[in-house]
């Protein structure tokens, strides 16, 4: 089957394409960038820009299928289609040649598709404002367009290339390497990120390991880095949560001191490590985390004696009374 027979079985064709051509397509000049972690086979993609909510128009992905880029004059359709395309096995080369060649307006368009396999393929319209350019590496793709110099994709590039860690943070070390070699030159609003599972477990809600957005704000990037930053804490929470579910304290316990790490300043975390605390019989651990909560919001301490009856909280009316008594 060729890529015409493709797109006419998605609903993609020069007719529908050419009547949305500069009529109402979204001005979402901005960087990103589309990337693979061979070690997981996770995908991500990350964006900022000087524009309203970027993330709703240029990020897209699903688990087990591939991470999509469409900006500059945007044609959001590319997002769901594309994604139709490479659940039909074509790679993310194809995907994008297809996409391309079906869209009279393609001059204007920055498109950049991972597969699931780790191909990565970019396009950068010719008419696409100055500075604009793109850099295919391999298992990921940058993109750039009105920007302050042409020194911003190849930053981007690099920066990806030499970080560490997990592929949401080095997504987000590419866009600050963005940011400061001038970035959009119009400046800053928001930003996004969304990673998606190697494969699909038909659940979208498991399937996306990341989706933050930041749809406002004057320093979008630093923001998301922020979010990024308590959405693992959260997670390390998640995980304590379960772990108290199968009655596994020790682990919990671990794995709330790993969130309180991430995200001292938050009183909940701090609450139910303090409870798991308990629960394992180190009520004197638990007391001084006690204290930091009530003194912050003393609506905690009513919370406690609730907690018996659900059995979240194992202690006799003796130390429910000590930790009531917290002053």
């Amino acid at each position: 089957m060729n890529y015409l027979s493709l797109l006419l079985i998605f609903g993609i064709s020069y007719t529908s394409m050419n009547a949305q051509f500069y009529s109402n397509q979204p001005l979402v000049s901005t960087y990103s960038i589309v990337a693979y972690d061979p070690e997981t086979g996770d995908m991500g993609v990350a964006v900022q820009s000087h524009w309203f909510s970027v993330g709703s128009i240029v990020t897209w992905g699903e688990a087990g299928v591939g991470v999509i880029a469409t900006q500059s004059l945007a044609n959001p359709d590319f997002g769901p289609q594309g994604l139709a395309l490479l659940r039909t096995g074509l790679s993310a080369e194809e995907v994008l040649d297809a996409l391309i060649k079906s869209d009279e307006g393609r001059d204007v368009r920055q498109l950049a598709v991972v597969d699931a396999k780790g191909g990565a393929a970019s396009y950068t319209g010719k008419k696409c404002i100055q500075a604009a350019g793109h850099h295919v590496g391999k298992n990921y793709a940058v993109q750039a367009n009105l920007m302050e110099q042409e020194t911003v994709w190849p930053a981007m590039a690099k920066a990806y290339e030499q970080s560490k860690g997990s592929l949401a943070e080095r997504l987000v070390t590419a866009l600050e390497a963005a940011q400061a070699e001038g970035g959009d030159i119009r400046g800053k609003q928001s930003a996004a990120i969304l990673v998606v599972k190697a494969k699909s477990t038909g659940k979208v809600w498991q399937d996306r390991l990341v989706d933050l957005r930041v749809e406002e704000h004057p320093t979008p990037v630093q923001e998301l880095q922020r979010l990024l930053k308590i959405h693992q804490a959260y997670g390390f929470m998640n995980a304590g949560d379960v772990a108290i579910e199968k009655e596994d304290f020790e682990s919990a316990t671990e794995l709330y001191e790993k969130a309180e790490a991430l995200f001292p300043e938050n009183e909940e975390m701090k609450f139910w490590h303090a409870v798991t605390l308990v629960n394992i019989g180190k009520t004197e651990d638990a007391l001084p985390l006690f204290k930091a909560v009530f003194l912050k919001n003393d609506k905690w301490r009513t919370l406690v004696p609730r907690l018996i009856p659900s059995g979240m909280l194992t202690a006799d009316e003796k130390i429910v009374q000590r930790i009531l008594g917290i002053r």
